[in-house]
């Protein structure tokens, strides 16, 4: 059974760090690639970044670059996303994606609250 278990969201006032993590079973962790997604009430899901299956390369949406890090644990099963420097704007849910030709998963999503 395949699980993408989200963790990590809160409420933090702006300029502060939240670390979200993602664990993953049931597939082969190693062969996909992971995701970071995002969704803001009213708003439709967009990718946060993404790494490579090996974690070699990293891509980011231009309104978290510089202050967003993803990362994995191919040990671990695990993925990581290193919030700093947050902004209202980044409260959303967040969501982590697994994804290769074998298949597309989805977590349950996580809530990152961004406010005085």
């Amino acid at each position: 059974q395949v699980q993408l278990v989200e963790s990590g969201g809160g409420l933090v006032q702006p300029g502060g760090s939240l670390r979200l993590s993602c664990a993953a079973s049931g597939f082969t962790f190693s062969s996909y690639a992971m995701r970071w997604y995002r969704q803001a009430p009213g708003k439709e899901r967009a990718l946060v970044a993404q790494i490579t299956n090996g974690g070699g390369s990293t891509n980011y949406a231009d309104s978290v670059k510089g202050r967003f890090t993803i990362s994995r644990d191919n040990n671990k099963n695990m993925i990581y996303l290193q919030m700093n420097s947050l902004k209202p704007e980044d409260t959303a849910v967040y969501y982590c994606n697994a994804i290769n030709y074998l298949g597309n998963y989805w977590g349950q999503g996580t809530q990152v609250t961004v406010s005085s």
